[in-house]
């Protein structure tokens, strides 16, 4: 992991904050602009987001949208020939074509929620494009970050974008895709030291899990990790034990919302083992929580796409900014804290451990569910 100097960094939470950003960037762009969504919603924010690029295309910007095959499988027609009338391009990363197959490819998705302008800025996140909100019932925004990246490392961010984006058009277009020439380097933004890592099947299969854990074993003091879905193998769980046992504070903020039922029990059959070893497990209930973020002792930070779980870890393309500035690690952590505090639940061991015969058998059947289909897809050493 290389990071480059130079950069200035804002995290950006949640949609209120990331999609005005977003698309301020975007009426800036002069060149082009490549966009990643693994989700790309038919609501009020897609509509937002696809008027803003045709408007760029129309000004002669060379538009770049990727979307993922199954998360964005609804993208509406008419969106698409508004971006393709303006000038705009759209590719989609792996279609759905046969929905009821069961195939091992078909669980390796665009995950990666990623933006590029002018080679200049860049974001960096786990923000789809999509409303911030669980629903009208609630109006409570989805707990998720993104970082906006200004300087040197903008530019590996957008040769990451180009290099995905001429793998697929040649897989589209059965032919090689022409190389988009790269806008001037950006002179340094700031101060801030960040490294892009991303994990994909070939070079990079398991760069982000690694970085994760060069972070957690040299760790000192203070470990947080706040992450939607947390089913990690043996690696990462013994690296967390280990911190714990040399004296690091180790707090996991995780989903308390039950949102997709197998992957929400499988992993609460962990958490006896984490509390026993002297983690501290919070959940949050206040919306449903969408963020893949952590802080190493206030030093380091990672704000990405990637899960800690087979899918994201094994499967998917992932792409996570790390973070070597205090200022920005801080600003981190103490969001998370507050969250923590004012959305969240922390965990009893106690009380987990008296919980009722059904509730534990519900945990440990999806538990046994996850490590069979696990196994069925070759990954039976990943647990």
């Amino acid at each position: 992991m290389q990071y480059a100097g130079g950069n200035r960094l804002t995290l950006l939470r949640n949609g209120e904050q990331y999609f005005p950003a977003l698309v301020a960037a975007i009426d800036a762009a002069r060149l082009e602009v490549f966009l990643e969504s693994y989700i790309y919603a038919d609501d009020e924010t897609g509509s937002l987001i696809t008027d803003t690029l045709a408007r760029a295309a129309a000004r002669g910007v060379r538009v770049r949208l990727l979307i993922d095959g199954f998360g964005a499988r609804e993208f509406p027609e008419r969106w698409l020939r508004a971006l393709r009338d303006a000038g705009g391009r759209v590719l989609t990363f792996r279609p759905e074509f046969a929905r009821l197959r069961l195939r091992r490819g078909r669980l390796r998705r665009m995950h990666r929620k990623l933006a590029a302008i002018d080679g200049a800025t860049a974001f960096v996140g786990g923000i789809n494009v999509i409303d911030d909100f669980d629903g009208p019932e609630e109006r409570r925004p989805r707990h998720d970050y993104a970082v906006r990246v200004e300087g040197p490392l903008a530019v590996e961010i957008r040769a990451a974008a180009a290099r995905l984006w001429r793998s697929v058009a040649r897989t589209v277009v059965r032919r090689g895709a022409p190389l988009l020439p790269a806008p001037p380097a950006p002179l340094p933004a700031g101060d801030q030291r960040a490294a892009l890592v991303i994990r994909d099947s070939w070079r990079h299969r398991r760069d982000i899990e690694d970085a994760y854990l060069a972070h957690i074993q040299s760790a000192k003091r203070d470990i947080v990790i706040a992450v939607a879905y947390f089913f990690p193998g043996r690696r990462f769980r013994r690296a967390l034990v280990d911190a714990v046992a040399r004296g690091v504070r180790v707090r996991l903020l995780l989903q308390g919302k039950i949102e997709y039922a197998l992957v929400s029990y499988a992993s609460r059959a962990l958490y006896g083992s984490f509390l026993d070893a002297g983690m501290e497990i919070h959940e949050y209930h206040r919306s449903v929580l969408h963020a893949k973020v952590a802080v190493f002792d206030e030093r380091y930070a990672s704000v990405g796409s990637s899960n800690i779980d087979p899918l994201s870890l094994l499967f998917a393309r992932e792409a996570n900014v790390f973070v070597d500035d205090a200022a920005f690690a801080q600003q981190l952590c103490r969001s998370l804290e507050e969250a923590m505090r004012t959305g969240g639940a922390r965990l009893a061991p106690r009380r987990w451990r008296e919980q009722p015969l059904f509730a534990r058998l519900r945990m440990w059947l999806g538990y046994a569910l996850a490590r069979l289909a696990i196994s069925v897809v070759g990954l039976e050493r990943y647990h």
